[in-house]
């Protein structure tokens, strides 16, 4: 299940997230609005959900989010974008990287 929190997580969204993969959540964070969009089978079904929810494609980025290690991954299909510098499905510049991780920890961060 997908949902698209504004503010912190509860326990049973995270569930609810988990039901696709049992230790890993995916994930899209829009940057501009500090949302997150989690769950589903695939980075793009939570982009979709931003997109139609009014989000800007270029605000948006993927990770993973392992909420037993409170840990996240930098990678993701949608992250490939050459017009923006990134080239490859890891997120390379640092300063979005520090973004995305900001926006994750603020929602999902200490919730499991």
């Amino acid at each position: 299940m997908i949902h698209i929190l504004h503010e912190k997580a509860s326990p049973s969204q995270i569930k609810d997230m988990l039901q696709e993969y049992d230790t890993m959540i995916k994930l899209v964070v829009d940057i501009r609005q500090r949302i997150v969009s989690g769950g589903g089978e695939m980075h793009a079904d939570c982009e979709a959900a931003l997109l139609e929810g009014g989000s800007e494609q270029d605000d948006l980025w993927g990770a993973n989010w392992y909420p037993s290690e409170q840990r996240i991954e930098f990678e993701s299909l949608i992250n490939i974008r050459p017009r923006l510098g990134n080239r490859s499905v890891i997120l390379q510049d640092e300063g979005l990287r520090k973004q995305v991780e900001d926006v994750t920890r603020s929602i999902l961060g200490g919730v499991q």
